[in-house]
């Protein structure tokens, strides 16, 4: 295959690879793992999963420095740890303990790690892009060579929000990089349903924004793609747009594969698990005499393993702090009076 060759001669060292493979499997690993706390029913919050699409963040986070901010949306396990958030700490944040990354408050959509450049994820279609978009706005303001990066589905680029920002960032020339993973499907709708061309790399075209399509399996490409971006970026040329195409196994939201929404779904879903984006960086670290992958995965799963212990053994958040940082503005009956509205005693 095509991707397992340019693997072989891309010239980058075995440790990369390796790397990527790990990182790539951690990520499926811990999926699987809160997957199976969905259906036993000791995570209780919506869980989007993003097995399936594990190269995209693994290439993308490898184009980018610690202190490079990443902003993501519903499906953003993958993304927090790409960019090196602590396991220990979803974990216990799909739990709803108190040592969660957002304290158990926000569950599996309200991740952070901002000491490791995970700015934040938020569940509301298309945010990240805008968040993003302001964050790469204050790196240029404060002349700092940074760069913002924004993960977000196809469906996203059906609001009108995504195109007002990259309007702006193109207008500034911001250090924005605005990832689509394209895996087809907005919920349970294809895309052919959606839209009349499937052409998402171009989406920014009309704002002057470069894109590029990849195969957001290959971990190579993607990172390719995200580096050369990212680089020009850094360099003061404005923001890019990559389409990454992939799939993911799982449903929309939940642990099921999601096979009861239609043919189409069903028969999508039987092809690209043949093309399953860890297998071929698997196979070419074997050619390149790497014997002990299965002692790898092992050690792997002993740190998800303990990982999700030590998240399970944080306290449940405290009755008493419900009502934390949640704020409200109470009118006195004066300004109410004094804007014309009633004032109930």
């Amino acid at each position: 295959m095509t991707y397992l060759s340019d693997l072989h001669d891309s010239g980058l060292p075995t440790d990369w690879l390796l790397e990527r493979w790990s990182m790539m499997t951690l990520i499926r690993r811990t999926e699987e793992a809160i997957a199976a706390l969905v259906e036993s029913g000791e995570v209780r919050c919506p869980c989007h999963l993003c097995i399936g699409q594990e190269a995209v963040p693994a290439g993308v986070s490898a184009a980018l420095d610690n202190w490079d901010s990443v902003w993501s949306g519903h499906r953003s396990h993958g993304h927090y740890l790409a960019k090196g958030g602590p396991l220990a700490s979803l974990f216990a944040e799909t739990l709803g303990k108190t040592s969660g990354c957002s304290g158990g408050r926000g569950g599996s959509m309200h991740l952070t790690a901002p000491e490791h450049g995970f700015a934040g994820s938020v569940p509301i279609v298309a945010a990240a892009v805008s968040l993003a978009t302001g964050a790469a706005f204050a790196y240029r303001k404060r002349g700092e060579a940074h760069v913002a990066v924004a993960y977000f589905g196809d469906g996203a680029l059906e609001e009108g929000s995504v195109h007002e920002a990259m309007n702006l960032a193109a207008l500034y020339r911001l250090p924005l990089v605005l990832i689509c993973e394209n895996n087809l499907y907005s919920s349970h709708l294809h895309w052919s349903e959606r839209r009349a061309n499937d052409a998402l790399h171009r989406a920014g075209e009309f704002h002057s924004i470069p894109g590029e399509r990849v195969d957001g399996n290959d971990v190579l490409a993607v990172y390719r793609a995200a580096a050369g971006a990212v680089c020009r970026a850094r360099a003061g040329q404005g923001p890019a747009l990559i389409e990454c195409t992939t799939f993911r196994w799982r449903g929309h939201v939940g642990a099921s594969h999601d096979l009861d929404v239609g043919v189409k779904r069903r028969e999508g879903l039987t092809n690209w698990l043949a093309r399953d984006p860890i297998s071929p960086v698997r196979q070419e670290l074997c050619l390149r005499g790497v014997d002990d992958l299965q002692q790898r995965a092992r050690s792997i799963d002993d740190q998800i393993t303990r990982a999700l212990e030590e998240a399970r053994r944080s306290p449940d958040p405290l009755p008493e702090r419900v009502t934390s940082r949640v704020f409200t503005r109470t009118e006195s009956c004066t300004e109410r009076t004094s804007a014309g509205k009633a004032c109930a005693n």
